[in-house]
């Protein structure tokens, strides 16, 4: 298995066509500094650029939690101004994840909160074991999701339940986020279902699975004439492609497709 370092805290480990994304801070149980920030922008600069991932699991290396979200005791020590000009470093980091081309899956065991859980919200999927619990804290401490949580988990939930969340500042154990949405899926051991899940994925089109996923996305919002022309256009992006001739022929004759991914 290969892998490859983003500076201290991040590894990307590659599992054939699938990439596992690793958040690898245990000592401080993944909290989000700016150097792990620019490491996790930076890792997903490197996926987004290659064409044979073809799905991404976001993982975390520490046996009690995924994500506890921003480093506060950084935080704390910031002055107005270079909280400013840390914001930039932090938002890259989450907009790395959500814009990522390729369906990505976040694998939730023990803690994912305030930012942790905005980076599993930016995935498409999310895994959870009975170990799970998520929440959105921040106003508990004077500020508010600031990692896409605000905008993502109205998407998901809906408007009214998110509002319950992120104003209580509740934690929510992995049964009752099953329930509401806030997961889509309960496994034994998250990792291992997540895994399990992108390698079903992996074994379909590359250039399908990125232009589904782009559809979704930027369909999200809109009416329902405008989503499908945005359908219609990516579409029209695989109709001719290599991989559409090969699923083609492959399903008439039998057998399993060798995708050329373009």
């Amino acid at each position: 298995m290969a892998e490859r370092r983003f500076g201290e805290f991040v590894a990307v480990r590659r599992h054939g066509h699938v990439a596992e994304l690793v958040l690898d801070r245990p000592k401080a149980m993944n909290a989000v500094s700016s150097e792990m920030a620019r490491s996790i922008g930076a890792a997903c600069e490197a996926l987004a650029a290659d064409r044979s991932v073809r799905v991404t699991v976001l993982t975390s290396s520490h046996d009690k939690a995924f994500c506890v979200g921003a480093d506060l005791k950084e935080r704390n020590s910031f002055t107005d101004a270079e909280l400013v000009r840390q914001r930039p470093v932090a938002r890259g980091a989450y907009t790395g994840v959500l814009e990522l081309p390729m369906p990505t899956i976040a694998a939730v065991h023990g803690y994912a909160l305030g930012g942790g859980f905005e980076l599993a919200l930016a995935c498409d999927v999310i895994v959870a074991d009975p170990t799970a619990v998520v929440g959105l804290p921040e106003v508990s401490v004077g500020v508010i999701p600031g990692g896409g949580g605000t905008q993502l988990l109205p998407r998901r939930v809906g408007a009214a339940r998110a509002a319950e969340l992120v104003f209580s500042a509740r934690r929510v154990e992995h049964e009752e986020a099953r329930r509401l949405g806030l997961v889509d899926l309960v496994a034994e051991d998250a990792r291992t279902g997540a895994l399990e899940m992108a390698g079903r994925m992996a074994a379909n089109s590359p250039v399908g699975l990125r232009a589904a996923k782009r559809a979704m996305r930027l369909g999200q919002g809109l009416d329902l004439r405008a989503g499908l022309e945005v359908e219609d256009a990516a579409w029209r992006s695989v109709a001719f492609s290599g991989d559409r001739a090969e699923g083609v022929a492959a399903f008439n004759e039998k057998r399993t497709p060798q995708w050329p991914g373009e």
